[in-house]
């Protein structure tokens, strides 16, 4: 009789393991972690909710619109998730690399962890709610019921065949001349997208997506034609985990090539800058651009959202929201514990002769750096096609920019010194803190930013063009004290001393 255990108790064993380590990892967040789930529950039921009460739900012709529009956000959100998954090395990990040498997970837990966890971050968020609230305010009370959970599995099985495609991917990537081979293959899809644009066959494309049937099955009621959409919907999730579990198994037997050539590569000496600041921000740039989830997500925050206004033809009032989804994106990379960065080098930085408030400074700047320009590549490429603007549309455009910015770096700082973490961020996948936690950064910058965004968006319909940066003063004036409050804690030695060595443990 054999012996070997079968490919049924493999899966099975991969989901207890799953369970034993989501129970571990949320072990030690206690009551900060059940807010974080509240949170994020409470905002899924208000997108819910709150658009079947607005006018013109379901009767108006803009809910029309939107009814049309459901098919490409349904690619939008299949699309966005591959490229956030792709360009994170397959997804994000349930345990870190360090401590997998000690517990050993197979590739398949590994696969059905970065499921699990592929709904923490920004993007995913705001994807999902803006495609669950558009349904409602397209199809009010009486259809909403039967749609909603269509929806929802179409958010299952987006994320299920991103994991699937990313795991591939990172095979490819594994490979010899697999990085130069994934370059080439990114370059020409983004080219192809952009003459398809150009040319004007986007809508033909979208009139034929495979989302159409989709939806046309989900929009009218309970009947045949419905549960087929969902059956289909079903085997296509059970398809979608099953050739990524595959593909992380081929991806696992070969090493990073990303990161090994960052660990083991050489860097020449520069000259010494003027200054102590100066010598502390090239030393937390190098420390950023250096690290692979980082160099990654910076690329992909700057150029997805872009590429969506682009194709999309936004108008200006609406890129200081895309704007915004880069901002906070971009402060899930490492902002929300910034002090991560340095990892076991935190008590080498600690022991240098330079005074805390330049050290801070550093690190507030180079965070306010890389937001500004990743968002600032965003809003350039939405610019590309949202035709000319007017006055008060530039300034609601630059105001919500700096807004958002400051308003983003002022809670990263805030929350890298009252909750650090000791992460190790030399692994593709890593995470600055632990998945509970980036339930609530994810929550919570979301819900900030969208609602700045929008508000200075409604600014830009204004015919005095200097309003929007009248009403940017307070929130600038607010930001700016919650970084002062930020520094006055990093200032402290007490404080300091116990982020230091929390982030160096």
């Amino acid at each position: 009789m054999p012996t070997a255990a079968s490919s049924t108790d493999a899966l099975a064993r991969s989901i207890a393991d799953v369970g034993h380590l989501i129970r571990f990892r949320s072990a030690g967040r206690g009551r900060s972690g059940r807010r974080a789930w509240v949170v994020l529950v409470t905002l899924t039921l208000a997108a819910a909710v709150v658009p079947m009460l607005l006018p013109g739900a379901r009767v108006g012709a803009r809910a029309f619109d939107v009814l049309l529009l459901m098919p490409t956000a349904m690619v939008g959100v299949l699309v966005l998730a591959t490229v956030a998954a792709v360009t994170s090395g397959g997804g994000r990990e349930l345990l870190p690399r360090d401590q997998a040498v000690a517990y050993p997970v197979s590739p398949t837990t590994d696969h059905l962890g970065a499921l699990v966890l592929a709904p923490l971050n920004v993007a995913w968020l705001l994807q999902a709610w803006l495609l669950v609230g558009g349904t409602s305010y397209a199809l009010g009370w009486q259809r909403t019921a039967s749609a909603q959970p269509g929806v929802l599995l179409w958010l299952v099985v987006a994320t299920a065949t991103a994991q699937a495609a990313a795991w591939g991917v990172e095979g490819v990537r594994r490979r010899r001349h697999g990085v130069a081979v994934v370059r080439s293959v990114g370059v020409a899809l983004a080219a192809a997208v952009a003459a398809l644009q150009l040319a004007g066959g986007f809508g033909t494309v979208v009139d034929h997506l495979p989302t159409v049937w989709v939806t046309s099955g989900l929009v009218g009621g309970f009947s045949w034609r419905w549960a087929l959409t969902l059956a289909v919907e079903l085997a296509l999730v059970v398809v979608a985990v099953a050739l990524g579990a595959v593909a992380a198994h081929w991806a696992d037997r070969r090493m990073p090539h990303d990161e090994l050539r960052t660990e083991t590569g050489s860097f020449a000496a520069r000259a010494t800058p003027g200054s102590d600041l100066r010598m502390l921000v090239r030393l937390d740039w190098a420390s950023v651009w250096r690290t692979v989830p980082m160099r990654r997500g910076l690329m992909t925050l700057a150029l997805a959202p872009g590429l969506v206004a682009l194709a999309a033809q936004l108008p200006w009032t609406s890129l200081p929201v895309m704007a915004a989804l880069s901002v906070a994106g971009g402060a899930l990379l490492f902002g929300v514990n910034a002090w991560c960065l340095d990892g076991r080098g935190g008590l080498w930085r600690a022991s240098l002769p330079v005074g805390p408030g330049v050290v801070f400074a550093s690190r507030a700047l180079v965070l306010a750096g890389l937001l500004l320009g990743a968002s600032g590549v965003t809003v350039a490429m939405g610019a590309l096609t949202a035709g000319a603007p007017t006055s008060a549309e530039v300034t609601a455009v630059v105001a919500t920019w700096l807004v958002v910015v400051l308003q983003v770096v002022a809670a990263s700082m805030r929350w890298s010194g009252l909750h650090p973490y000791a992460v190790d961020l030399r692994s593709a996948r890593a995470t600055p803190a632990p998945p509970v936690a980036m339930v609530g950064y994810s929550a919570r910058l979301a819900l900030s930013t969208t609602l700045t965004a929008s508000f200075f968006s409604a600014l830009a319909h204004l015919p005095d063009p200097r309003a929007p940066l009248v009403f940017a003063v307070p929130f600038v004036c607010w930001s700016g004290c919650r970084l002062l409050l930020a520094y006055g804690r990093w200032c402290d030695p007490v404080e300091r001393a116990r982020v230091v060595t929390t982030v160096a443990a």
